[in-house]
């Protein structure tokens, strides 16, 4: 991740909501159900985000084999287990707390299938990538619970996924500058966090009921995204009577043309048809997808 200081934790100009909408629940994949917030008709894309989901799946429904290109995906798990495998004989489970951060590049074919009995909750992101980096060799950052930086302050618990809060800074390489905050704020406490200001930063709340950017404005409850506007950072009021938990995401712009056609993004039209040879024909970074087929045993076409 290219260096981004947060010089001071003194909120001057908090952002205030701009925009904001409830993630209603969908079908996606093979029988599992997602609420979409980022990716769906009312905001395909915010630059550098392509989408975000709360996914829900039980066995034997789930997401099979299935390729992407041009952008990285971070998955982070609520609750359960989810079962990666891909093209190239990378294989591994994440469960409750985990964190697995891969970037497709050039192509990646994989399945994401439930590991566990029950039902298995989670956040998927998509964080594009820039044109000088759609076409790297993919890579993989997988970081179990334990080993995700945490810290607790005046009523405020912070997991560090990405970037810095509280004086706690993440491990986690980003290739696109990016913060993924998980935040739980008990009765009464008061947030004040920094957001680089020419960053785009939303937040997606998971419990509970919270007040963002005004203290005077009316608090937003579970599954809504909230928008953020300009200013230096975010503050957030805990009013009620229950924990609130919520993730803010921000990530500098990178202002370049976006062609997607569904798990492929790239910046042109000639783009998007040269991978589709590629994924057809099984040739530039592709090649393992003509014979393998992942354990899960559940392909679908594409």
């Amino acid at each position: 991740m290219k260096a981004t200081e947060i010089s001071s934790n003194v909120v001057k100009e908090p952002r205030l909501v701009v925009r904001r909408f409830q993630a209603r629940p969908q079908h996606e994949g093979v029988g599992a159900v997602v609420r979409r917030s980022i990716g769906r008709f009312e905001l395909k894309y915010f630059d550098p985000f392509l989408l975000l989901d709360e996914f829900s799946v039980s066995a034997p429904a789930g997401f099979p084999d299935h390729p992407h290109r041009g952008f990285e995906t971070v998955t982070y798990m609520l609750q359960g287990a989810i079962t990666h495998e891909d093209f190239k004989g990378h294989k591994g489970t994440i469960r409750t707390g985990d964190l697995q951060w891969m970037t497709a590049g050039r192509g990646i074919v994989h399945s994401e299938m439930p590991a566990e009995q029950g039902t298995q909750k989670g956040l998927q992101l998509w964080i594009n990538l820039s044109s000088e980096h759609k076409m790297i060799e993919p890579r993989y950052q997988e970081i179990q619970s334990k080993d995700i930086a945490e810290t607790t302050k005046d009523g405020i618990r912070v997991r560090v996924i990405a970037g810095e809060a509280l004086g706690t800074k993440s491990p986690i390489y980003t290739m696109t500058p990016t913060m993924y905050l998980d935040f739980t704020l008990k009765p009464e406490a008061h947030l004040q966090q920094p957001i680089p200001i020419f960053w785009n930063a939303f937040v997606y709340i998971l419990e509970g009921e919270g007040t963002f950017g005004d203290s005077k404005s009316v608090p937003i409850r579970a599954h809504h995204t909230l928008l953020l506007g300009e200013g230096d950072g975010l503050e957030v009021w805990n009013k009620s009577y229950e924990p609130l938990r919520f993730i803010l995401i921000g990530g500098e712009p990178l202002g370049e043309p976006v062609k997607q056609f569904g798990p492929f993004v790239m910046n042109t039209e000639k783009d998007i048809e040269q991978t589709f040879n590629d994924y057809e024909n099984c040739t530039n970074g592709f090649e393992n997808a003509k014979q393998w087929r992942s354990q899960a045993k559940l392909g679908v076409d594409f």
